[in-house]
């Protein structure tokens, strides 16, 4: 670009930025003017419009007889000036300018926008409540469906136990009030983890009240006591049949109703060996079970207990009581213990001397003081052959369990020693210091 066309373009910026000249070459496109006509139209004084024409310098061209008019520059001044007027001129208008009605719609839009960011964040509150009710209401299902478990755990015992009570033991449960008074699970960390559940029955009419006490060990009968709170003797419990007074015989429709409903082997087994015997006080053995049974008046026990070898395990059995002609008590261990190990080697007489010698060496301490030079009478002294668990929870092993009396009651109320050995193998279990002599 030449020096002169920069001046030119220059003188042309120039010009457009002030208002008066702007006007002056609007009015010059659209007709040649003279001094005074622009200077009538402009209604500003001579000096300035002398001024302002001469700024526009060669934008404009003055003919010859006085009217100035617009050079090719100044068309294209005004061309330019003209296209950036067209541009759109956005105006806006203030509130209070508004008509009514837009007014209204306005009003209405914006109480529409706080209604929904009223209702947004009534919606966000609402669903991190949710959210924080579900993690709680999740909590609580995982508790119930835990607590459902047991539940049908408990029915399904629950269903046994009216079984026993009904069918078993032939209570007639049509003519008591029945309350379930209990009915609770425990994990028997003593048994190995036995699942034990005990539930408590009250069964009233009008003459009498009973209350019905059954354990389940892994979801097996253990126990059935009946106790008579009210109404005994004169109002025993009321039966679907009527019971036999002679305990031998009722204790065998009693087992023969619960193999009949259990089918277990050693109940039939039972079973067989009650319908063998009489009313005796003599032990009498059939396969691995051995009868014993007790009988004073109206009350009688039978003991039912596994046997090997002739070595009797006392803690794995059935166990049936009956006080005044009315069966109180089934238990049933059977299948709960195994055994270990029917081995004996060593007699009552062995184990007393091995218990001796062992108690020799044996210390107590009592309120700080150790007691270890004490007396050992040679009577009274006994062993009882008492089969019990070794390393495992349940799995029985021949023991004997020897009281040893001492001379005198020694610091700490001592005057027995209790001293265990295994009947397998002569060692020494245990040796317990004891106010009393105390039953295995």
């Amino acid at each position: 670009m030449s020096g002169s066309e920069e001046e030119t373009y220059s003188l042309m910026f120039s010009s457009l930025r002030h208002p008066a000249r702007r006007k002056i070459l609007r009015m010059l496109s659209e007709k040649a003017m003279t001094f005074s006509q622009m200077l009538e139209e402009l209604a500003i004084p001579s000096s300035h419009l002398t001024y302002h024409l001469e700024n526009l310098g060669d934008l404009l061209v003055k003919e010859k007889d006085g009217k100035y008019k617009l050079s090719s520059f100044g068309r294209a001044s005004v061309s330019m000036m003209k296209g950036a007027e067209e541009v759109p001129n956005i105006h806006t208008k203030r509130f209070s300018e508004l008509p009514l009605r837009w007014k209204s719609l306005y009003a209405v839009f914006i109480i529409g926008i706080l209604l929904l960011s009223t209702f947004a964040f009534v919606q966000q509150t609402s669903i991190n409540q949710l959210s924080s009710n579900y993690d709680l209401l999740k909590a609580d299902f995982d508790k119930i469906q835990t607590q459902n478990q047991q539940l049908l755990s408990w029915s399904t015992s629950a269903s046994k136990a009216m079984s026993i009570i009904r069918d078993v033991v032939q209570i007639d449960v049509e003519k008591y009030q029945a309350t379930l008074l209990s009915n609770t699970v425990e994990d028997r960390a003593d048994l190995g983890g036995v699942i034990e559940e005990v539930i408590r029955y009250s069964f009233v009419n009008s003459a009498s009240r009973i209350e019905l006490t059954l354990r389940f060990r892994n979801n097996h009968l253990s126990l059935f006591q009946l106790n008579q709170l009210e109404g005994f003797p004169n109002y025993p419990p009321l039966y679907t049949k009527a019971q036999p007074r002679d305990a031998l015989q009722a204790g065998t429709e009693l087992l023969g109703r619960y193999q009949s409903i259990m089918g277990e082997p050693y109940l039939q087994e039972m079973n067989q060996l009650l319908t063998l015997v009489n009313q005796t006080t003599e032990d009498q053995t059939l396969g691995n079970t051995r009868l014993r049974m007790a009988a004073f008046g109206g009350n009688a026990e039978i003991w039912l207990f596994y046997t090997e070898n002739g070595t009797d395990f006392a803690a794995k059995r059935v166990h049936i009581v009956s006080q005044n002609h009315v069966i109180t008590e089934l238990s049933d261990d059977w299948n709960l213990y195994k055994i270990g190990t029917a081995e004996v080697n060593v007699s009552g007489e062995q184990a007393i001397q091995i218990a001796k010698n062992a108690a020799r060496s044996y210390s107590w301490n009592s309120g700080g003081v150790q007691v270890s030079d004490f007396e050992i009478l040679d009577s009274p002294i006994s062993a009882e052959f008492y089969p019990h668990t070794r390393t495992s929870y349940l799995t029985l092993v021949p023991y004997w369990y020897v009281t040893l009396h001492l001379d005198k009651t020694y610091p700490g109320g001592v005057n027995v020693l209790a001293v265990g050995v295994w009947a397998d193998t002569g060692e020494v279990a245990n040796i317990q210091a004891l106010g009393d002599q105390t039953a295995p």
